[in-house]
C-alpha cells in the first residue's frame, strides 16, 4: 500500500510541494502567534525599566512575521498593522515611516 494525499497527482514532486506549503503555513501561524504575544506583553507592561526590552522583543517578533508573510507571497502589511494595532514605536524600529 502506498501513501497518497487526497486531490494530488501521484508523484513525488507534488507530495514534496504539498509538504513545503504546509510547513510555510505552519511557520506563518507560529510567527503570528509570537507577534501577538509580544504585542500583548508590550501593551500590558508599562514599567519604565522593562519597556525598552519589551519594545525590542515586539519589534523582533513583528519583523519575523513580516518576513514570513513575504516568503509566503504577501508583500503588503498595511492591513496587519491596522488589525493588530502595531504601535508606531515598534514600526519605527523596523524602519517604517
Amino acid at each position: 500500500m502506498s501513501f497518497r494525499l487526497p486531490g494530488l497527482p501521484d508523484n513525488g514532486f507534488d507530495v514534496l510541494e504539498y509538504e513545503m506549503l504546509a510547513e510555510k503555513a505552519s511557520s506563518l501561524g507560529r510567527t503570528e502567534h509570537r507577534m501577538r504575544d509580544a504585542l500583548k506583553v508590550l501593551r500590558e507592561n508599562t514599567r519604565e525599566g522593562r519597556q525598552a526590552r519589551l519594545l525590542k522583543d515586539a519589534a523582533d517578533a513583528v519583523y519575523a512575521y513580516f518576513i514570513q508573510r513575504e516568503l509566503c507571497g504577501m508583500r503588503r502589511h498595511d492591513d496587519i498593522i491596522r488589525e493588530y494595532d502595531i504601535p508606531r514605536q515598534v514600526l519605527a524600529r523596523l524602519g517604517a515611516r
